[in-house]
């Protein structure tokens, strides 16, 4: 919570009773026959994961953060209790990422790090690297203006996760590079605006999306 009129470092967070909350959970995906997914990234409280882990809250492994100092990790490394995904509504696009979109976007409200161009060279090889050893690239790195063969292996590396869910974002599907949304703006950006094409009734109609999903499918063993 903020106190109204401060900055945001002058607020604090709130504890709630967790076992309590948990055991309604637990109520309630019984009730329902629901999934419950614990959004357990940015400032995690230390125990909390294996906390959610006993409860069966799935976290989520995002390819973004699924990394070491110097490599991204295998996909086989990632956790076996959390859903796995190429992206979140608050983070680029795979292709965003790619073409440097996210960046550019950033910049134009002010909102960059000095040194994140040379930073994100190096991730761009190092992601290609990571797609080289699980199989889903063998070729040279793609040039900056074509994400479309990066999205492919991201999704491919992503849905190869001992996750027993995986979420393919829908712009990732379409290979879009606009994000959602983006943290830090209000009216300044189309947050949550955008009306994606084709219809919802279409989206399997495009070559793009059909072929992600069978790759989804190929990597996860589904229909073997």
């Amino acid at each position: 919570l903020i106190p109204r009129g401060l900055p945001a470092d002058e607020g604090a967070y709130v504890t709630y009773p967790l076992e309590d909350l948990l055991a309604l959970l637990a109520l309630e995906s019984h009730r329902r026959r629901a999934v419950v997914i614990g959004e357990d990234l940015g400032t995690v409280p230390p125990g909390l994961r294996a906390r959610l882990r006993r409860a069966g809250i799935a976290g989520m492994d995002v390819l973004w953060f699924e990394r070491t100092r110097q490599s991204f990790k295998k996909p086989a490394r990632w956790r076996d209790d959390a859903v796995a995904m190429t992206s979140t509504h608050d983070l680029p696009t795979v292709a965003g990422w790619w073409t440097g979109e996210d960046m550019r976007l950033r910049r134009s409200f002010g909102l960059s790090a000095p040194d994140e161009q040379q930073v994100r060279e190096r991730d761009r090889v190092r992601l290609w690297r990571a797609f080289i050893e699980s199989g889903v690239a063998d070729s040279e790195m793609p040039p900056l203006d074509q994400p479309a063969p990066v999205v492919d292996a991201a999704i491919g590396h992503v849905a190869q996760s001992p996750a027993p869910l995986m979420l393919a974002p829908l712009e990732d599907l379409l290979g879009l590079v606009e994000q959602p949304n983006l943290p830090g703006t209000i009216d300044e950006h189309p947050n949550w605006r955008r009306r994606l094409q084709p219809r919802a009734a279409q989206l399997f109609e495009q070559r793009q999306v059909r072929n992600r999903v069978e790759l989804i499918a190929k990597q996860r063993g589904v229909g073997r």
